[in-house]
């Protein structure tokens, strides 16, 4: 089946967007609240290791949608991380 290029930039491009918009939503909502004690630390730590290797995949297949999304994933719940880090320590002090 043959597909057009232009559908799979649109469909790359979508996908990345809506995987994405969930965590600079939580980013705001923690940042705001100065609270992300209900994210679970192994949720995410499981979740950056699993957009860690989709971004080698990624490489290895040379799939600019894969790699940048996974990048940006991986930067957006380490920045989760940090934030929660943080809050958690402030809570208890």
């Amino acid at each position: 089946m043959e597909v057009d290029n232009t559908f799979l930039t649109i469909l790359g491009t979508l996908a990345g967007i809506l995987i994405l918009s969930g965590w600079v939503e939580q980013i705001i909502k923690g940042y705001k609240t100065k609270s992300l004690k209900d994210i679970s630390k192994y949720l995410m730590i499981l979740i950056s290791a699993g957009a860690a290797l989709w971004l080698l995949y990624g490489f290895i297949v040379d799939d600019v949608f894969i790699i940048g999304t996974n990048l940006a994933a991986i930067i957006l719940m380490v920045t989760v991380l940090i934030m929660k880090k943080q809050y958690e320590k402030a809570a208890n002090n």
